[in-house]
């Protein structure tokens, strides 16, 4: 069942083309998302941002994945992410991300390496969890750099 949990988290993933920052700016194309990621998300579904700059956050739901979005790419202009490799963790799967983005009023491209640790039960995601550093999510897994 864990590969099939990949397979679904990287399924419902956004390709590196796609312009995260367009997709929670505009209405049509969140909710284009919302009807394709809807199907899979369990009803309690939460994600949690941990070690970001106001502390651990946790955010409940579609609006609180949404709000979370928001809040994070009010900065930017652009924001695209690439998955450097997907991990199988049985029920959760470890993503180590390469995050690109473009400053409002800047020309210049910023790369951050981030993670994400997505937990599914019963074909449902439950959870998301954000991590502002690969080490910090290795570490909550149980693995190493």
């Amino acid at each position: 069942m864990s590969q099939e949990n990949v397979a679904l988290i990287m399924g419902l993933l956004d390709t590196p083309e796609v312009d995260v920052a367009q997709v929670y700016q505009d209405e049509a194309l969140f909710a284009a998302a919302v009807e394709t990621v809807s199907p899979y998300l369990d009803p309690g579904f939460a994600v949690t941002v941990r070690g970001g700059p106001a502390g651990d956050q946790t955010f409940v739901g579609v609006l609180g994945f949404k709000a979370f979005w928001q809040d994070w790419l009010t900065p930017f202009e652009s924001y695209r992410q690439e998955i450097d490799r997907a991990v199988d963790l049985g029920d959760r799967v470890l993503l180590l991300i390469r995050d690109f983005a473009r400053l409002k009023g800047s020309d210049e491209e910023v790369r951050g390496d981030h993670a994400a640790v997505w937990s599914i039960r019963d074909g449902k995601i439950t959870a998301a969890e954000f991590y502002a550093s690969r080490s910090e999510a290795l570490d909550a897994v149980g693995l190493s750099e």
